[in-house]
């Protein structure tokens, strides 16, 4: 389950006042389905969003759940399959690890933090070079100042978003200690001043715009909604938005001409840009509009050939599209459709933003 459906799950449970429990993995050994930062949430009538593990645990975490509701207190749990005799008497995951897992109460009272504070992080937009939010929980603590389940949410000078911990002290050191980077997202520290903590970065959804509605345009959008991302379409042709349905687009803008593209969109807030407007002239017009932008993938559909042709006609558009502009885009699967060619796209766009 992506992010962004256990995000929409989460909202409309909030919207009907329903108790939540929130469930994050904090520490795996050997095999298993999910790693430390996953997460699910469960309420309080038995239904859950996400996947801890291939659904063999999460009927079993849902009655764990339903003792947090009812006892309003944070919970450990762990899962050990490391055992063969579990494969025939236990939960039977055969998934020969180990996996610990906290549980936190989220009420209305609280307004449902922290996964309130989560949810903003993720639709901020990523700016290219910026870091990202760190979300600090208490797994286990000796201080009274401190409890199990306890959550820290800084941005990435620091600053507090959150915090349900009042010892600004105790806060300032949990959070000058921390050493995450863009490509160690998850960290869980053991007996960090009696304090043992999952640290992990809120890396906010990612956002795609698509430039140009063609059908070849639409199984891409399909596929980056089920991947959970937020994809933007742009096209200067009615006609397209008229024949084609994009209701799995975020947003599907109608612009007068290819050159309002800035005006209209804030270029700053994608972590990729696909041309494929098909169209020699509005594809050049696009990439005008792109050309001093920076993005974590750019890319334009069509042969190499065309490609150079574009950046040939683009004044100084060696200088900025040479090593930044992808074309042919996808990774190589041999792809001969629509269909195929989103996946090689989505897989290359994949590679790149995470």
């Amino acid at each position: 389950m992506s992010v962004k459906n256990i995000i929409n799950t989460f909202n409309q449970w909030k919207e009907s006042k329903q108790t939540i429990v929130l469930a994050t993995v904090y520490e795996t050994l050997g095999s298993t389905y999910s790693k430390a930062g996953q997460r699910i949430i469960i309420n309080n009538e038995g239904d859950y969003q996400g996947l801890v593990s291939g659904g063999c645990l999460e009927g079993d975490i849902v009655e764990r759940a339903n003792s947090v509701i009812l006892e309003n207190n944070s919970k450990i749990i762990s899962y050990d399959m490391r055992d063969e005799a579990d494969d025939i008497f236990g939960l039977g995951a055969g998934c020969n690890g180990l996996i610990r897992i906290i549980l936190q109460p989220l009420l209305s009272a609280n307004n449902y933090e922290p996964l309130t504070s989560i949810n903003r992080a993720l639709y901020e937009d990523r700016s290219l070079g910026q870091g990202l939010p760190t979300i600090v929980t208490i797994i286990d603590s000796s201080k009274k100042e401190a409890l199990s389940g306890d959550t820290v949410i800084a941005d990435k000078d620091l600053n507090i978003i959150y915090s349900s911990i009042s010892n600004k002290s105790l806060v300032n050191n949990l959070l000058k200690d921390q050493h995450l980077s863009q490509n160690n997202e998850v960290l869980f520290k053991k007996d960090l001043e009696g304090i043992s903590a999952l640290y992990s970065l809120i890396a906010p959804i990612p956002k795609i715009l698509i430039l140009g509605a063609g059908l070849d345009s639409m199984p891409i959008i399909k596929m980056s909604s089920i991947l959970g991302w937020r994809t933007t379409i742009v096209d200067h042709r009615p006609a397209y938005f008229e024949k084609n349905n994009f209701e799995d687009a975020d947003e599907s803008i109608l612009i007068a001409k290819p050159e309002e593209l800035r005006r209209r969109c804030d270029l700053n807030s994608f972590d990729a840009v696909v041309v494929m407007s098909h169209h020699l002239a509005s594809d050049k017009a696009y990439l005008e509009q792109l050309k001093d932008k920076e993005f974590p993938y750019l890319g334009l559909l069509g042969p190499i050939a065309r490609k150079n042709r574009l950046i040939n006609s683009i004044d100084k558009g060696e200088y900025y599209f040479k090593d930044k502009l992808k074309g042919p885009v996808g990774i190589p699967i041999g792809a001969d459709s629509p269909e195929t060619i989103a996946l090689s796209l989505l897989a290359e766009i994949y590679t790149k933003i995470n």
